[in-house]
């Protein structure tokens, strides 16, 4: 009667796994099985059994510097001396940054809204500091082109680097696999 009852809980189960996941275009992908498998695996979507036996136990371990967009923002303000990083919290930011020995400074934060790299990914503010003396500063937050210049070279850096990402992980498939079935 239990071995009954664990048939019907893994069939349930396994119904129920099929309406897991998000839907997908189907115009995106070739109407031909061994098509779509090649696609897969050349994009790096699916695995090879080879690939898992040969790893030796060692597991992939993904890090700061896998994500396209906080790499590029890290990239884009190399310059500025760091006061704040927290990958897990997403954000950056910069402490008081002066080209010269003027009274004038920024600060720019970079908050991460979203790991996928669209306009509406990042947060960022840039903060302008005037002083005339270091006891008398006024500090105010700035909007226009210097954010807008930011924002677009982060997300152009970061296309660059997601590009790059993609040709280093595309391995062709060998179609002679399935063949032998």
């Amino acid at each position: 009667m239990s071995s009954l009852k664990n048939i019907i809980l893994l069939i349930l189960f396994i119904f129920s796994l099929n309406s897991c996941g998000k839907g997908v275009d189907a115009r995106k992908y070739p109407p031909n099985p061994k098509e779509r498998v090649k696609k897969n695996m050349e994009e790096g979507r699916g695995f090879r059994a080879s690939e898992m036996l040969n790893k030796g136990g060692t597991g992939k371990f993904e890090f700061a510097s896998s994500n396209e967009l906080w790499r590029a923002s890290l990239d884009t303000i190399d310059f500025m001396p760091l006061t704040s990083v927290n990958y897990s919290g997403g954000i950056i930011i910069t402490d008081w940054y002066s080209t010269d020995v003027s009274n004038e400074s920024i600060k720019i934060s970079i908050r991460f809204l979203t790991n996928e790299i669209r306009s509406d990914a990042l947060d960022i503010k840039v903060f302008n500091r005037k002083c005339e003396l270091d006891l008398n500063c006024v500090i105010t937050k700035k909007s226009g082109n210097l954010v807008s210049e930011l924002k677009n070279k982060i997300l152009k850096t970061a296309a660059i680097y997601e590009k790059q990402n993609k040709d280093k992980n595309f391995k062709p498939y060998n179609t002679s696999e399935i063949n032998k079935e």
